[in-house]
């Protein structure tokens, strides 16, 4: 994954014929943020926003992701049953990524529509471009408002970096909203979820982590390994001919790492298909690797470990509502989550 010879680059160009409508063009929006580039172009783009999310400026957000949490704890109260994606491992993420970067709040259950429409890829067959189209729309709406009335959010700052130094494009800035409010919630909600369902399908592990909270760091970071909420990396393109795992790769030929298989390799991993509350050696590559490890991870543990003390706090007496076969999980080859977590409280 840190393998200069695989592009990003040339995995999410865009060909010469988007040319006239680039903005609004979901292929441009797709291929001009940080994630789709290589040196110096993602250097330059992570720079940018490093600064806003790391552990010293993540932990600061704690008492407000803190706060957040209490609220849709108290909003299920009294309930004897809920589905727990919908009312606690989604809304957690995205109402801190949108108030960090300054969504309304009205705009939410809009661009959650979208988000889950978008991350099924393929799967969601003619549903797809008019999803990408329709937040396209909403983040340039946005972007132009935020210039207009500008705010203490991320965004704001972006939009002064753009307008006053221009070190971002107009297509750059588009493409990095988008990425942050795709990838600032989604693996938070599946890690939230994931875990819980992990934590609960076998009880003594759910009895235990309540016991020795302590060990709740070490946890997250088994989710993330055994059941983690990426299944697989993006796209990158050989530039020349070379050998992985002693499979050939020619020039051009795209390649992909199944991050779940990756996380289970018994040669890396003792006893790797076990799941391990106290596993310590844990080199996981669940936030990826190298120059494109995930810039919010910081942010993606310090929401699982307030949502993982409140929520057992709250409900120590937690159970799965179904059989785990029952489950259904979102389909797609790049994210893997929950669509619901129906849970007795």
């Amino acid at each position: 994954m840190a393998d200069p010879r695989l592009s990003k680059q040339s995995a999410f160009s865009v060909g010469s014929s988007a040319t006239a409508n680039r903005q609004s063009s979901p292929a441009a929006i797709l291929s001009r943020h940080m994630l789709a580039a290589d040196p110096p172009d993602h250097t330059r783009l992570r720079r940018l926003v490093s600064a806003a999310f790391t552990a010293r400026r993540m932990e600061s957000l704690r008492p407000r992701i803190e706060e957040i949490t209490r609220d849709l704890l108290d909003a299920i109260d009294g309930r004897d049953e809920a589905d727990l994606i919908d009312t606690f491992a989604f809304p957690l993420p995205i109402q801190v990524i949108c108030e960090l970067l300054g969504v309304p709040a009205a705009d939410r259950d809009d661009f959650r529509a979208w988000s889950n429409v978008i991350v099924a890829g393929s799967q969601s067959g003619d549903r797809l471009e008019p999803a990408i189209r329709a937040m396209v729309g909403y983040i340039l709406a946005l972007i132009a408002e935020r210039r207009a009335t500008p705010g203490p959010d991320l965004l704001s700052g972006l939009i002064q970096v753009r307008d006053e130094q221009d070190r971002l494009t107009e297509e750059e800035l588009s493409s990095m909203v988008f990425l942050l409010l795709i990838a600032g919630h989604e693996t938070t909600v599946n890690l939230i979820g994931n875990g819980t369902y992990l934590l609960l399908r076998d009880r003594p592990r759910w009895k235990r982590l309540r016991a020795e909270p302590s060990l709740l760091p070490t946890a997250i970071e088994e989710f993330l390994r055994y059941e983690g909420p990426v299944e697989t990396s993006t796209f990158r393109v050989a530039t020349e001919d070379l050998e992985i795992g002693g499979v050939t790769v020619r020039a051009g030929d795209p390649v992909v790492v199944v991050l779940l298989s990756a996380n289970r390799d018994g040669d890396r991993f003792p006893d790797a298909d076990e799941l391990r509350l106290d596993r310590t050696q844990n080199p996981h590559l669940a936030f990826g690797h190298g120059i494109h490890y995930c810039l919010g991870a910081p942010l993606a543990r310090l929401e699982a470990q307030i949502a993982f003390t409140q929520l057992m706090a709250r409900h120590p007496g937690l159970r799965l509502a179904v059989e785990p076969e029952a489950l259904r999980w979102r389909p797609g080859l790049l994210l893997r989550g929950l669509h619901e977590l129906p849970v007795l409280l």
